[in-house]
């Protein structure tokens, strides 16, 4: 699925609120760490990530690690923080527009 500009922006809009859900440690993106997201993705469909330090490349293969391995959308990252989205199947929480 692939959010359309205005999609994006409504998403950033609700994301703005939220305070980080995971947030990762000294080891990085590991398993555990994407098992935990993909339940939070399931319970919330949005969810805000801040990523652990290091260079740029190194936070945007933190992300891709993630985003990849639960199927979300990246909506936005900025500096060491990112947003990742999922719509839940079964039940869906957020309205998006068309």
């Amino acid at each position: 699925m692939s959010l359309s500009p205005s999609q994006r922006r409504y998403l950033r809009s609700l994301a703005h609120d939220l305070n980080p859900l995971i947030l990762l440690g000294a080891k990085g993106a590991t398993e555990a760490v994407r098992k935990e997201l993909d339940l939070a993705l399931t319970h919330h469909e949005l969810v805000k990530v801040k990523l652990s330090g290091g260079d740029k490349e190194e936070r945007q293969a933190q992300l891709d690690f993630l985003a990849e391995g639960t199927q979300a959308e990246t909506v936005q990252q900025i500096g060491h923080v990112a947003v990742l989205f999922r719509r839940n199947a079964d039940e869906p929480k957020l309205a998006l527009p068309r």
